[in-house]
């Protein structure tokens, strides 16, 4: 019933005056195909460092590593960068390849794409397979729970956070994390290795 009443929708949509449709757009993945524990069932809307809007089921397909982050962190968020460096160049190039970094911002307000676009060069950030992006405060904290990630807001701007990584599968279900920030933990790059054949 409810897929009947969202097709009714749509076609409405489609045939009100004033509405177009390119002829080459492929319509969105269903939310509803995906796994009950898929992470991208979350309605959560981001812009990247290049001013992109993206959702999360957008990243479907193949394997991703997420964190979350801010750019002006002095501590914590350069680890995680060098954590997720750490671990991609322990993969064969061909690996590496395939795997696909996106770091979403905890920092709303001053995050825009071209701070993220300018973290990215400051940090040797290949934006080729990385992603820096950002989402407002209500989206941050819902992926930062779904993530287990733990922050609050400081009085300077800044944020105490916790560090993860966290590995998705092709269809956004979390398959590996790790806290090991200084080193490469075995089973998670067991996990990456696994995941990204």
């Amino acid at each position: 019933m409810k897929i009947l009443a969202f097709l009714c929708l749509a076609v409405a949509a489609l045939t009100m005056p004033g509405t177009t449709r390119a002829a080459t757009a492929q319509p969105s993945p269903s939310v509803e195909a995906l796994p009950g524990d898929s992470i991208y069932r979350l309605d959560l809307a981001l812009v990247d460092q290049d001013g992109r809007g993206l959702a999360l089921q957008d990243l479907r397909g193949g394997p991703v590593l997420i964190s979350m982050f801010y750019s002006s962190c002095p501590y914590m968020c350069p680890l995680i960068i060098e954590a997720i460096k750490r671990n991609a160049h322990a993969l064969d190039p061909a690996a590496r390849a395939r795997l696909r970094v996106v770091l979403v911002s905890f920092d709303s307000a001053r995050d825009t794409p071209p701070v993220l676009k300018a973290t990215a060069k400051e940090r040797h950030i290949d934006l080729a397979h990385w992603t820096l992006a950002r989402t407002d405060p209500a989206g941050v904290r819902r992926l930062a729970a779904v993530l287990d990630v733990q922050y609050r807001a400081l009085a300077d701007g800044g944020f105490n956070h916790s560090g993860a990584l966290v590995l998705l599968d092709a269809q956004g279900r979390i398959v590996a994390r790790t806290d090991k920030l200084g080193e490469v933990a075995p089973d998670f790059l067991a996990a990456l290795q696994n995941a990204t054949r």
